[in-house]
């Protein structure tokens, strides 16, 4: 059984990053909308349930599942949705059905390419609203601020395709793309019509990345409403990479080295 309802193997931490992108006043998502994972020791990740929200989540809410078999799943073309949704089953315990997440596949397809902590998907209204606009494939090819440049670094943009089998497939696609091509994963992933998924060593990083990318999205819709936006260019941001305190700076706040 690739995936198994096992609440003894999520950690408080996960629990407590996936309330804290649940709250409310927030805005990062709604009802049961997002989902969080954490890779485990021997490789597996725990990953939220379906229908579970996040602002009220438990260890209870979440199932552990393995990651090849997604992966196979995704690069054989003759499987299906319905593949998929019997590889998510937990089974029936405590009178309910436990399923991870429609969009596991997202999870599974970071820990393919290159092992990480921790994935937080999220809704935000802002980015979802600048990722549904005319402006959505270029919004973020360049930085508006500083901090942006040092937290998120250089976000990857995938288009956007139906949650589930056909968002994995394509997801995973870009994904190598983009580590093949910078040799290492994004931080921030935006997701075309649909929301953001952060990539990060901890918790805490999971969190800053996803803020801040809010942060990018409403600045960038405030600059455009008042007539464009106007970046800072590649040279004037290039340089931080190479100075240590901004080493340390992206280190403490986004966990990349």
């Amino acid at each position: 059984m690739s995936t198994t309802w096992q609440p003894e193997l999520v950690s408080e931490e996960l629990v407590a990053l996936t309330r804290k992108l649940g709250e409310p006043a927030k805005d990062l998502v709604i009802l049961a909308e997002g989902n969080t994972s954490q890779r485990l020791a021997d490789g597996r990740i725990a990953v939220k349930a379906s229908g579970a929200y996040m602002a009220a989540a438990t260890s209870a809410d979440f199932v552990v599942t393995e990651v090849e078999p997604l992966i196979a799943m995704m690069e054989d073309p003759s499987r299906t949705q319905e593949d998929l949704t019997a590889l998510l089953d937990a089974g029936v315990h405590d009178g309910q059905r436990r399923r991870g997440s429609i969009e596991t596949l997202v999870h599974a397809a970071v820990q393919s390419v290159a092992p990480t902590a921790f994935v937080a998907h999220t809704h935000p209204t802002s980015v979802v609203g600048l990722l549904a606009s005319i402006h959505a494939e270029n919004a973020f090819t360049e930085w508006v601020y500083s901090d942006e440049a040092v937290v998120i670094g250089v976000p990857l943009f995938v288009p956007y395709a139906a949650p589930g089998i056909d968002l994995g497939r394509l997801f995973l696609a870009r994904l190598r793309e983009y580590v093949d091509a910078s040799g290492e994963l994004p931080s921030s992933i935006l997701l075309g019509n649909h929301g953001m998924v952060a990539v990060a060593g901890t918790a805490q990083a999971a969190e800053a990345i996803t803020l801040m990318t809010v942060k990018g999205a409403r600045v960038r819709a405030q600059a455009l409403a008042v007539g464009g936006v106007q970046g800072l260019g590649g040279d004037s941001v290039s340089h931080y990479f190479e100075r240590s305190d901004m080493a340390e700076r992206r280190r403490n706040l986004a966990g990349t080295a």
